[in-house]
């Protein structure tokens, strides 16, 4: 097979190594990739976005499977746009992603479902919104509606900066058409978890569990980001929990959308919290984490590939994924100011020193070669985007997954770049 994966972060970079390794697949494309990307992939300069372009390449180079690995797309309706074509595609329709694309319709699909999730309600009035905020105190939490890049969430714990979070999204408009509606809701207590399943309209196949870590800084502090490192496994995830969130969450979201004619195929993710009530859905994505994917994959026993067709073709049912009992733990890297400015263009060096062992995988997400690579050899590596790296590491337990991949970072030279210095401490704790 020949297969293309869209996107160029590292998310995408997981997903290129996962399927090179498959015995299905010849050759793997990547639109438009990344440096590093680069060294498992045949990187093509089209962009996540422009469909007309990404259906031409496939065309082209007969591509037979095309996995979608960003949010915007899928939401945009780029699977349905392939399938029309008739090239096979990975992924949600665009009806289907509104799941993530809409948090208020996720958040109305679980109270007409009965989905345990927390309380909320829609606003399109500043003062409304207040008004409500007002009455529930603090700590509560605003969401932009629609896809804001990681950075739409805003954990308030006062009522205050609940108050200038209403303001950035519905009288700022800082993000747009995505915060033109804004969703407020019950702050929940507990624990923090990544849930996947894959789909295929009717059935759910769960996989490995993960961590995640949103906020910047060391301690959960700073302001909320598209993640800052994850591990697999979750402790908190039990069988017991598993079932739950299966019986509860993701087989009744799948009974709804099939039944209003939306049938979701892809992978779902559950972010949950685990509260002394048992799981409640935080919100879903539609798509592989970031940087859970990249934990996950290090963790992949099974090939890829046969489960992904699967999922497409409605037959996830025949199928098993296995998965390796280590651990594994991924730290990302960024570039300084991120979140909000992030430092482009600083070079990065000693990748070759830190990914000397075998045990460590580093992946890439906002890198660039300069000049551009040639025949007889690289290019400086120069960062060019908030989160740059992804350094992970497999290990017996936590622990020594955890050591080995701060081992690996602490031979980066890379003066404009920085990492949280505490992932997976919890899990070890």
């Amino acid at each position: 097979m020949k297969v293309l994966v869209v996107g160029a972060g590292g998310r995408e970079h997981a997903l290129c190594w996962a399927i090179a390794a498959s015995p299905l697949v010849d050759k793997v494309y990547c639109a438009p990739g990344n440096a590093g990307i680069a060294e498992d992939a045949e990187c093509v300069a089209v962009r996540a976005d422009d469909t007309a372009a990404l259906i031409a390449l496939c065309r082209r180079e007969s591509i037979d499977l095309v996995v979608v690995g960003p949010e915007a797309p899928l939401v945009a309706g780029l699977v349905d746009a392939l399938e029309a074509a008739g090239i096979a595609a990975f992924g949600p329709s665009a009806a289907a992603a509104a799941l993530e694309g809409s948090k208020g319709f996720m958040k109305d699909l679980c109270a007409r479902e009965g989905i345990p999730t927390a309380a909320y309600a829609r606003f399109t009035d500043a003062a409304a919104a207040k008004s409500y905020i007002a009455a529930q105190g603090a700590p509560i939490v605003v969401k932009a509606d629609g896809l804001a890049a990681g950075k739409g969430v805003v954990v308030a714990m006062t009522i205050a900066e609940a108050e200038r979070a209403v303001d950035a999204a519905l009288g700022d408009g800082r993000f747009g058409a995505a915060g033109a509606e804004i969703v407020v809701e019950e702050f929940l207590a507990g624990e923090e978890a990544s849930f996947f399943a894959l789909c295929d309209g009717t059935h759910a196949l769960p996989l490995a569990t993960a961590q995640d870590h949103k906020r910047v800084g060391d301690g959960d502090t700073g302001p909320n980001t598209g993640g800052m490192g994850a591990y697999s496994p979750a402790p908190g995830v039990t069988p017991e929990v598993e079932a739950a969130v299966m019986d509860r969450i993701i087989r009744p979201t799948l009974r709804a959308m099939a039944r209003d004619g939306r049938p979701f195929k892809g992978v779902l993710y559950a972010g949950l919290m685990l509260t002394g009530s048992g799981p409640k859905l935080l919100e879903y994505n539609v798509r592989f984490g970031d940087p859970e994917c990249q934990a996950l994959m290090l963790r992949l026993k099974s090939d890829l590939v046969p489960a992904l067709l699967a999922a497409r073709d409605g037959l996830l049912d025949r199928v098993d994924l296995r998965w390796y009992d280590e651990a594994s733990l991924c730290v990302v890297m960024a570039a300084k100011g991120y979140p909000d400015n992030p430092v482009r263009g600083g070079e990065i060096r000693g990748l070759d020193a830190a990914a000397a062992d075998p045990d460590v995988k580093i992946f890439h997400a906002g890198t660039r070669r300069e000049p551009a690579p040639t025949e007889a050899g690289g290019g400086r590596l120069i960062a060019d985007g908030g989160r740059v790296l992804g350094i992970g590491a497999t290990g017996a337990d936590l622990a020594v997954a955890r050591a080995r991949a701060y081992a690996a970072i602490d031979r980066i030279d890379w003066p404009d770049g920085f990492c949280r210095r505490d992932i997976g401490k919890r899990g070890i704790d």
